[in-house]
């Protein structure tokens, strides 16, 4: 060292880790600045910051670069599979074949077979259900409902009592009358049904087992009121009909013919 002193070990460390740190930062630097000049970084300056670059600078490089590889694999893999698309498709194309808008001219398409079968089952079952009333007279609410005024004084009109005749199951169980929205009367209520067969020619009393659908209203459906045109499901076991299978048929339907609420009974013809 000639006539200066010995250098201090301590500071020579300290100087070496800031060059060190200066000189990553420097080529930390370098890449960005390159990195937002150019598209493609050199192979030899990325390799470079690779190595030299560490800590939680090398984590956000790693990802950065792992989400770079994944990227460009994935459309390397889009243009292969396409190129292999165009490829199976230029050699599936052989001599003399017709465009798939051509096909339908002299062959009748399969899809069009399905269509005319489905068409054909729809009117199949819709004359399978054909009623003997097909058009009834719609039924008001106003009709239906009469408006029951509750309350100490009277001021409360959320009640309602039925008017027409309607079907409550055997198990039904009436709500606390404090609670009751719609009130079923018991002198309109009705288990039976007189039940003519179209091709018999001859009328029997059936039990009514519920209201399928009645045509004014799906809230009339649901309450079980019976109205001119009103489709009904009725007990028919009595009259030893049987399928194909040999089973015997416990419910049919049958539509309501007259008006229940004028008669005091249901006539129905069954929909056979």
């Amino acid at each position: 060292y000639g006539d200066s002193p010995p250098p201090n070990i301590q500071q020579c460390r300290k100087e070496t880790t800031l060059t060190s740190h200066a000189s990553v930062t420097a080529i930390a630097t370098i890449f960005m600045n390159v990195r937002a000049n150019v598209k493609h970084v050199p192979a030899k300056v990325a390799a470079a910051y690779a190595k030299r670059v560490n800590g939680l600078r090398a984590k956000m490089y790693n990802k950065k670069r792992f989400a770079e590889k994944v990227e460009l694999k994935k459309t390397i893999r889009m243009h292969e599979e396409k190129n292999k698309k165009v490829r199976e498709a230029d050699d599936a194309v052989k001599e003399g074949a017709v465009p798939h808008y051509l096909l339908d001219r002299h062959e009748t398409s399969r899809a069009k077979v399905l269509s005319n079968m489905i068409k054909q089952k729809r009117k199949e079952k819709a004359g399978k259900w054909n009623v003997p009333l097909p058009k009834v007279r719609p039924v008001s609410e106003d009709e239906v409902f009469q408006v029951i005024k509750t309350g100490k004084r009277k001021s409360k009109q959320w009640k309602r009592r039925i008017t027409k005749m309607t079907f409550v199951p055997p198990t039904f169980t009436r709500k606390p009358p404090k609670y009751e929205r719609f009130i079923r009367p018991t002198s309109l209520r009705v288990r039976k049904a007189n039940v003519t067969h179209p091709e018999l020619k001859s009328s029997f009393t059936l039990e009514i087992l519920g209201v399928k659908r009645n045509p004014s209203s799906q809230l009339f459906s649901q309450l079980g009121v019976i109205t001119k045109g009103t489709i009904i499901e009725v007990n028919v076991s009595e009259l030893g009909l049987v399928t194909q299978s040999g089973k015997v048929v416990w419910g049919k339907y049958a539509q309501v013919t007259n008006n229940p609420e004028n008669d005091g009974l249901v006539n129905a013809v069954l929909l056979v």
